[in-house]
């Protein structure tokens, strides 16, 4: 577990560099593929989300020696972190008192570093933000345990908006004296505010912030089951309420620029319990743009 897996961290806005950001490196896939009965959809990768299938009469899963929940239909979902290590386990125990266990191999990736060495990292100002902060890490907490009947983890995800990615997941800056800042820990989509930000699966949301907080601006939170969650940042209006269920595609949010960000735009996070997930690679590369 680690100590900042509540911190919603926002980035501020990065521009793009010359590269089209919309392509994406092969990502290693395991689409089909049996592993000691295990069933497998998703990207074995840092960052990834995986939908897997356990053995027949499975009683409980663990990953990594903890417990994950399983449907009646035997799916669950696993997810590794931006730093997730090369390898994971699973364990299946069956009601006969048999166990099932698989090896991961988990690919590592490359991620986009700036070093900005003549410039030094500014911090967050205070002390107004010590002041406003722990209360609103802890909605953020509150909303992250919210436990709900949402299917969306099952559906394949739709982009909540298409436009430019200004700034890729996992990206991090290098500053003055080697001071890392934190990673990017979600996706930015360049977009004039105002513009219809729509949920990208089935969900039932579970924060909607009724003032902007310091680093998220008006912050949105919605849970797709089984621990699967999406944070919409910096958002200039927010379209609905806590406890309402949404689809897949349905209008909930206006992008903008409040909170701690240099331009407008949309910052989408998507986690699986504390894994932070790359969305490129759950929704797939950015469909074309018509111009």
């Amino acid at each position: 577990m680690y100590a900042v897996a509540m911190i919603l961290a926002a980035a501020p806005f990065v521009p793009a560099r010359a590269q089209d950001l919309r392509a994406t490196a092969p990502v290693p896939r395991a689409d089909g593929v049996a592993g000691a009965g295990f069933r497998y959809a998703g990207s074995m990768i840092q960052g990834g989300l995986v939908r897997a299938t356990a053995p027949e009469r499975t009683t409980q899963v663990l990953f990594d020696g903890v417990a994950v929940p399983v449907a009646p239909d035997g799916r669950f979902v696993i997810a590794f972190d931006r730093d997730a290590g090369p390898s994971a386990s699973l364990v299946a125990m069956r009601d006969d008192g048999s166990i099932v266990r698989d090896t991961l191999t988990v690919a590592p990736r490359a991620w986009d570093i700036s070093r900005l060495a003549t410039l030094p990292k500014i911090p967050v100002p205070q002390p107004e933000f010590d002041r406003l902060r722990p209360a609103e890490l802890a909605q953020i907490a509150a909303a992250r345990r919210i436990q709900t009947d949402a299917q969306g983890w099952r559906q394949a995800f739709v982009w909540p908006t298409t436009g430019r990615i200004s700034t890729l997941f996992g990206s991090q800056r290098i500053y003055q004296n080697g001071e890392a800042g934190s990673y990017h820990s979600g996706l930015d989509v360049a977009k004039p505010t105002g513009s219809v930000i729509v949920a990208p699966a089935d969900g039932v949301v579970i924060l909607a912030a009724d003032h902007p907080f310091t680093l998220e601006g008006n912050l949105l939170m919605i849970d797709h089951g089984m621990g699967v969650n999406t944070a919409f940042l910096h958002l200039s209006r927010i379209d609905v309420r806590v406890g309402d269920h949404v689809r897949r595609g349905q209008p909930v949010a206006l992008s903008g620029a409040t909170g701690r960000a240099t331009g407008p735009h949309l910052h989408w996070s998507l986690r699986w319990r504390d894994a932070k997930i790359d969305p490129l690679l759950v929704a797939g590369p950015m469909p074309e743009v018509e111009k």
